[in-house]
């Protein structure tokens, strides 16, 4: 297979043939709910939850997709079929699904155009995302709180998993710019209270409880809900609660959790440690349970993908690294 094959509008094409207008909505406002998924052993993790969430943002957006939820569960599946043989036998599966609007109406006498909304399924490498992180799961992040604040509920809604979100780029931005590396952003709300970061939630553990931000302002996170599942299964007890940051510079532990890479410990907050400055015994518990659950080492794949990042994004911009070449710290 000369290039991998995306699922778009019901046809297989060539990635490099998966095109949008210029005038469709996603462009013109960000007006485009999406999902990224990742495989254990070459099997989807979560998907329905993923789609669920999908589907409940393109109801309260009015995205009028005529495609059911189980044919697009379906389509994921035939996308990774199409894909598989071209993938490294170590490779996992992360799937892309974007699902815009279509052209805006004043756009619809443009010849050739489509009107409909797009539903665009792509698949590639999962260690595209991660490579570069394995040492996180020794040395933790730096957490940093930035300036930028998230953006409340009521203003524009997190839970709904959508492409406006230039305020996390301009907190990763900022993030960015402290000396060091290993700097992620972390945002508070118009009060105060921790939220989240951009791309991932986030916990801290204090007195053998593992605490969340409440779900308010925040993407409620399918690796954030699998932290409860976890806590379930080795007797620990799991809350939302609003968080300062007092309390994570107080904490024993803390750590964030997102898709990719399943969960990473945070051992500062703004350079100051957390706890012990180490990463945690709770910590290395929640990951080695999530492990043995999916079949899958994660610290380890995440590190042997290390060994093999050579030049892939060095020196660019990823999604959980803002810093390249032309930024100062």
């Amino acid at each position: 297979m000369s290039q991998r094959l995306v699922w778009m509008n019901g046809e297989l094409v060539p990635e490099s043939e998966a095109k949008i207008s210029i005038y469709d909505s996603a462009l013109m406002f960000g007006d485009m709910v999406f999902e990224m998924t990742r495989s254990f052993n070459k099997v989807q993790f979560k998907l329905r939850e993923h789609l669920d969430r999908l589907y409940s943002g393109l109801k309260i957006l009015q995205i009028p997709v005529r495609m059911s939820i189980d044919e697009m569960e379906k389509a994921c599946a035939d996308v990774m079929a199409a894909n598989d043989a071209g993938f490294n036998a170590n490779d996992e599966h992360r799937l892309l699904i974007d699902v815009s609007r279509g052209a805006l109406g004043i756009y619809h006498g443009v010849e050739g155009i489509r009107k409909e909304p797009n539903v665009i399924i792509a698949d590639f490498p999962l260690r595209w995302t991660v490579q570069g992180m394995g040492h996180l799961f020794d040395k933790g992040i730096n957490a940093v709180i930035t300036s930028q604040r998230a953006i409340p509920a009521s203003l524009l809604d997190p839970k709904i998993k959508n492409r406006s979100r230039i305020h996390y780029l301009m907190a990763n931005i900022e993030a960015s710019q402290w000396a060091g590396e290993d700097n992620w952003a972390l945002l508070l709300d118009v009060d105060g209270f921790i939220t989240e970061g951009t791309g991932d939630n986030f916990f801290i553990i204090k007195d053998g409880t593992i605490i969340t931000p409440e779900g308010r302002n925040i993407l409620r996170g399918i690796s954030r809900a699998y932290i409860f599942e976890l806590g379930k299964q080795l007797n620990l007890n799991v809350v939302e609660k609003n968080i300062e940051p007092y309390d994570v510079y107080t904490a024993d532990e803390a750590f964030m959790t997102a898709t990719p890479f399943c969960m990473l410990p945070v051992t500062k907050l703004n350079g100051v440690a957390i706890g012990n400055g180490r990463v945690g015994n709770l910590f290395n518990k929640l990951l080695a349970q999530w492990s043995k659950n999916v079949g899958v080492d994660i610290k380890a794949q995440i590190q042997g993908w290390n060994q093999e990042q050579g030049t892939l994004g060095k020196g660019t911009v990823t999604p959980y690294r803002f810093k390249s070449e032309t930024c100062t710290p």
